[in-house]
């Protein structure tokens, strides 16, 4: 699987952004999804997951309420929505792919088998 990020970009603080993560491979659909971030200076850490099936989510609690995930098996593609954005959530956004994940183990970042480029996303304060 090769995932590719897109969407990241500089937005004002209390904005929105649209994350994409286009994979290719036919199997996309049997792989859970991740997002994570990592800001300079810091390790990467864990932002919102869900299951193969779209039917189990899980977040950050950092991110809970203004961000979601979801996933379009049709167009193997993964998003993640982030609304009322903080200068906090500036980092680089990866979105990382992992087959078997229960959802107690999706937030390791270790568990995951491919992973995307990186997208930029900067909030101003």
């Amino acid at each position: 699987v090769q995932l590719q990020a897109s969407g990241g970009g500089l937005v004002q603080a209390g904005g929105s952004l649209r994350l994409s993560c286009a994979a290719s491979g036919r199997t996309f659909s049997a792989y859970n999804m991740g997002w994570f971030r990592q800001a300079p200076g810091k390790e990467r850490e864990f932002v919102a997951a869900v299951r193969w099936t779209g039917g189990n989510t899980l977040y950050a609690d950092s991110v809970k309420g203004r961000f979601t995930i979801s996933r379009d098996n049709a167009k193997n593609t993964v998003y993640l929505q982030m609304n009322s954005l903080k200068p906090e959530d500036t980092a680089v956004y990866y979105c990382a792919a992992g087959f078997g994940l229960q959802i107690g183990v999706m937030g390791a970042p270790d568990r995951y088998d491919y992973w995307g480029q990186g997208t930029q996303v900067t909030v101003s304060s």
